[in-house]
């Protein structure tokens, strides 16, 4: 049976490979795939997103107490990705390659990075936390 982990780390990927496809039809001209792709991909990480800050982050917090841990912080970067999306979404509409491109260098930092804290840290601690109530938020996950 996959655990939360599993199921979060490989959205994880999936929306890598998203990011990586629009960033090629970007950098090849076509405009109009990477809008599409582009798209496809912010609805992925905004699912994510959702779940994680509706459903986990407060079941950790529950488990542990709210406060400045590692949830805040995730939430925080979940922010800084989203101003990056709308700045990355103008450059397209715009048809701006360069700044798209630009953006897109500082997003792929900021995902590696937000993404191994929480591979690493965040999911394996709530997979202490909420030890039964696991399954509860994989029905959960599977119903968004």
């Amino acid at each position: 049976m996959s655990t939360l982990a599993d199921i979060l780390t490989h959205e994880h990927r999936r929306c890598d490979d998203l990011f990586a496809q629009a960033e090629s039809a970007v950098a090849n001209g076509d405009l109009e795939t990477a809008r599409r792709d582009f798209g496809e991909f912010e609805r992925s990480m905004n699912r994510h997103f959702d779940f994680e800050e509706q459903v986990l982050f407060p079941a950790i917090e529950t488990a542990m107490g709210p406060g400045m841990g590692p949830v805040q912080v995730m939430r925080l970067e979940h922010d800084q990705m989203r101003a990056l999306f709308c700045d990355m979404a103008l450059a397209l509409a715009a048809g701006d390659k360069q700044r798209y491109l630009g953006l897109s260098e500082t997003l792929l930092i900021l995902m590696q990075q937000h993404n191994m804290k929480e591979e690493h840290i965040l999911y394996r601690l709530a997979g202490e936390l909420l030890g039964d109530r696991e399954q509860e938020l994989l029905t959960r996950l599977g119903g968004q």
